[in-house]
């Protein structure tokens, strides 16, 4: 019996993407080679939005950009992916808005609680001027956004109850992502937040290091924290654009042909993301249910009320970001 038949699937799996990553990371990192982050798995709609991003790429430039997308975060966690982004490291990624705050302070503004009213008035608000103005940001820090996929709306969940009122979030243990103000937000509600990274969840879920996370049903139920939270209450406090972002250096190499071709697949991937997310939502949705997952809608704007110092402390402390936010809510 060969040594191979004593391991572990999933092993030989994880074994198979290191080998992977190691393969492509001795090519030279150069403008026709182009190396991909994604945190989410293979079938997730960012996923096969990226998957085609890279087919387009890659065929309409004749394989004078030849990229390859490394889904599950096999090249590490976001923070480290924008630094390798930002520095060239990696070519292009799928970042999601929420974590960038700490690098483009503009983008702290997408991430204040009940901003957009709903998803369409998030679209409508990314794909116009103040979208690139966010675009400028984004660029000035190395990263050029090219098109925004949906990370649809954003809900707590948890292992204990159902929330119903802010007061049924007091003293429940929830992850959040790494922003101050996702931790303030979750604090105002009278929880404990606990900034963790994405893939430690679902253990620390159901282990009771936490009690609850909060996230779009798509995540949830991929993740599998369905299976450990059975309490989904619809608050929908965040509705996060998410980009597809190139290397400024990356981008800089590229003539101005292949330039429009990589930007037509990014606004043709975020077609299909949106797409394919809002087919996916409603599917995961029914999917959690038939699970045993309890869901509930909530007294939103009691949930609202409480964000009003958030809003008041955020002024404060970026007035120069005011003018911002005020257009992004004229906008909608």
């Amino acid at each position: 019996m060969s040594i191979r038949s004593y391991l572990n699937p999933v092993h030989c799996l994880q074994a198979a993407a290191v080998v992977g990553v190691l393969a492509a990371m001795t090519t030279p990192a150069q403008a026709d080679n182009w190396r991909g982050w994604n945190v989410h798995p293979p079938g997730y709609p960012n996923s096969e939005a990226l998957d085609s991003f890279v087919k387009d790429v890659t065929e309409k430039t004749d394989g004078r950009v030849n990229a390859k997308i490394f889904h599950n975060g096999v090249l590490g966690d976001q923070p480290d992916a924008i630094e390798q982004t930002r520095s060239g490291a990696l070519n292009f990624a799928n970042f999601n808005m929420g974590p960038m705050g700490p690098i483009v302070p503009e983008t702290n503004v997408l991430s204040l609680p009940f901003l957009f009213k709903d998803i369409d008035a998030m679209h409508h608000v990314m794909d116009g001027e103040i979208g690139e103005r966010f675009a400028e940001a984004l660029e000035r820090k190395n990263l050029v956004a090219l098109s925004w996929f949906d990370s649809g709306s954003r809900s707590v969940y948890n292992t204990k109850r159902p929330i119903n009122e802010p007061e049924d979030m007091k003293g429940l243990k929830v992850r959040v992502m790494n922003n101050d103000l996702y931790v303030e937000m979750i604090d105002a509600l009278g929880g404990n937040a606990t900034p963790m990274a994405y893939g430690e969840v679902y253990q620390s879920l159901k282990t009771g290091v936490l009690d609850g996370a909060e996230n779009n049903f798509p995540s949830f139920e991929s993740s599998g924290h369905n299976e450990v939270a059975k309490y989904f209450s619809e608050t929908e406090h965040l509705i996060l654009p998410e980009c597809v972002c190139i290397a400024k250096a990356s981008w800089e190499k590229l003539s101005e042909e292949d330039q429009g071709i990589v930007r037509q697949a990014a606004l043709d991937a975020a077609t299909l993301q949106r797409k394919l997310w809002a087919e996916g939502s409603k599917k995961s949705r029914e999917e959690v249910i038939a699970a045993g997952v309890e869901i509930n809608e909530v007294d939103k704007p009691a949930f609202q009320t409480r964000m009003e110092p958030i809003y008041a402390a955020f002024i404060e402390q970026h007035p120069d970001l005011e003018p911002l936010l005020n257009d992004v809510r004229n906008a909608q």
